[in-house]
């Protein structure tokens, strides 16, 4: 699809203000129409640039409305994406707030590279989110972890190493290690251990390694959709370990026993 011009810049237009809120079409004469919607307004636009949008799918018609469609929210990513326009297409960028040392910081976060991310947009039967928001900052709170501790192997060889004189060790190994680091791989291995090795390995696969449910049925030779069940029951216990329940304000501990008849002695 190919979209130059001032007719490319019309369906942005049309795009960014269908991203907003679906829009009434109207006929405005002299070959435009404009569109009316609650959440942006009224626009004016061609005729031909609104037929090219509704031709290509990246809108549709239903019940008088004019809707942005998903290919029509990934078209809106690729013209915005500049140099990297078709790596942008397929990205759900959001701005996420992760604690850190010194407080908070305000960072891009590409959701679409993330089963989890895909688990928590999709709806079962009832409408309700597949996974919810705690087991959601779970399995994400688990890949910052395994990321920082650099836990993943090296995809190609460590030429600095070589005719440096640098030991074996360097590179990748335990000697190079920061402190944030090592704290890091603390943390993933204090939750795979509470979690237990029934449950730990689904969570490395989807979480750490972001492989898809299908990917890791195939692999492990688990039956049709069974994964999406054995990782909702893992992030619940790795949530569990995140966020332990209070105890009870009651402790059920006994204190004494004592006979039928027994009262006891208070002190003056």
């Amino acid at each position: 699809m190919s979209v130059r011009g001032k007719s490319g810049a019309g369906v942005r237009r049309v795009l960014c203000f269908l991203a907003k809120a679906a829009a009434e079409p109207a006929t405005a004469g002299n070959g435009k129409m404009t569109l009316e919607s609650a959440g942006g307004g009224a626009i004016s636009i061609g005729t031909a640039v609104l037929d090219h949008v509704l031709r290509e799918g990246l809108a549709r018609a239903a019940d008088g409305m004019l809707i942005i469609t998903d290919a029509g929210r990934a078209f809106l990513r690729r013209l915005d994406g500049g140099a990297d326009a078709f790596a942008a297409q397929h990205r759900l960028e959001t701005l996420a707030a992760p604690v850190v040392r010194h407080g908070t910081a305000r960072v891009r976060r590409n959701e679409a590279e993330s089963p989890l991310g895909l688990l928590r947009r999709r709806r079962d039967s009832s409408g309700a989110p597949l996974i919810s928001e705690a087991a959601f900052k779970a399995g994400e709170q688990l890949r910052n972890d395994y990321t920082l501790g650099n836990f993943m192997p090296p995809l190609g060889a460590n030429w600095s190493a070589v005719g440096s004189g640098a030991s074996r060790r360097s590179g990748n190994g335990v000697l190079e290690i920061t402190d944030a680091a090592l704290a890091a791989r603390q943390r993933v291995e204090r939750a795979l251990d509470a979690v237990g090795p029934e449950l730990s390995g689904v969570l490395v696969d989807v979480c750490c390694f972001l492989k898809g449910l299908e990917s890791v049925e195939r692999e492990r030779q688990w039956p049709v959709r069974s994964a999406k069940l054995i990782l909702k029951t893992a992030l619940a216990a790795l949530d569990r370990h995140y966020c332990p329940p209070s105890p009870a304000r009651r402790n059920p501990r006994i204190i004494h026993w004592g006979a039928g008849d027994y009262r006891p002695t208070l002190a003056r």
